[in-house]
C-alpha cells in the first residue's frame, strides 16, 4: 500500500502546476498508477491509490472534493484487478492470447470510466464544478494514459514482481470469481454509460424537465453511480 501511494504521489505532484481546472483537476500521466498497482498489488493498490491521491491533494488540490477523490480513486485501484482476474487469467506478458490484451484494456477503461463519474458527481453535487466537465476530463486523461502506459509498464516488470514474491495473489487467498463477478461488470458498465449519458445532456434534460442544479444531477447521474458501486460490491 505503501509503495502504491508513493508511485502516485512521485507521478502526481510534479504536475500539479499544469491545472486543467483550477482547484479541481490538472494533467495526470500518474493516471497510469491506480490500475498498474491494482494489477500487481491488489486491495493494496486501491488503498494506495486512494490514499496517493488524498496526499497528493495536499500540494493543491484539497478541499471538499477530495473525499470524492479518495473513492473515486480506490474504485481506479481496486476495479482493474477484479475485472480482468473474472475475465482471464493472470498471467501477464508480451505474448498473452489477443482476447488477453483486450479484457486488459476494457478493465481499465471501465475503471478510468468509474473513477470519473464518481468524482464528477460529487463535485457537482456539493458545486464545485459541473459533472460533464470534471467527468469528461478525468475519463479522458486516465483512458489516454491508463490504456497506453499501464499495459507497457505492467508487462515489463511483472515478471520481476512475480519472482520478487510480491505478487498478490502469492501473498493473500484470493477467491475463484463467480458468476456473481461478470453480473458485476454488467452492472459497471450499465452504470457509466447511464451516468456519461444523461450527464452528457444535463442541457437539453435541463429544458425538458425544468429542473437544475443538485437535483438534476441526482436524477440523471445518481442511478449510474449507485450502478457502478453496487456492480463494484458484486466483483
Amino acid at each position: 500500500m505503501a509503495v502504491s501511494a508513493a508511485l502516485y504521489v512521485a507521478l502526481l505532484i510534479p504536475f500539479k502546476f499544469i491545472q486543467i481546472i483550477p482547484g479541481l483537476a490538472e494533467l495526470r500521466p500518474a493516471g497510469a498508477i491506480p490500475p498498474l498497482v491494482s494489477f500487481l498489488f491488489g486491495p493494496a493498490g486501491a488503498f494506495g491509490s486512494a490514499f496517493g491521491n488524498l496526499i497528493g491533494d495536499f500540494f493543491g488540490t484539497l478541499g471538499p472534493g477530495s473525499l470524492f477523490g479518495l473513492l473515486g480513486n480506490f474504485l481506479y485501484g481496486y476495479l482493474p484487478y477484479k475485472i480482468y482476474r473474472a475475465l482471464a487469467e493472470e498471467n501477464y506478458s508480451w505474448k498473452m492470447p489477443a482476447k488477453n490484451w483486450l479484457w486488459l484494456e476494457l478493465a481499465i477503461a471501465l475503471s478510468a470510466c468509474s473513477c470519473a463519474v464518481v468524482i464528477g458527481f460529487g463535485a457537482d453535487l456539493i458545486g464545485l464544478a459541473p459533472f460533464k466537465v470534471l467527468a469528461n476530463w478525468i475519463s479522458f486523461n486516465n483512458l489516454l494514459f491508463g490504456l497506453i502506459l499501464t499495459p507497457l509498464l505492467l508487462l515489463s516488470i511483472f515478471s520481476y514482481i512475480k519472482q520478487a514474491g510480491l505478487f498478490y495473489s502469492e501473498l493473500i487467498e484470493v477467491k475463484k470469481p463467480g458468476w456473481s463477478a461478470r453480473a458485476g461488470i454488467i452492472l459497471i458498465i450499465i452504470g457509466i454509460a447511464l451516468a456519461l449519458g444523461l450527464g452528457n445532456l444535463s442541457s437539453p434534460l435541463q429544458q425538458a424537465l425544468g429542473i437544475s442544479g443538485k437535483l438534476l444531477t441526482s436524477i440523471t447521474v445518481g442511478p449510474g453511480v449507485l450502478l457502478i458501486l453496487l456492480g463494484a460490491c458484486l466483483l
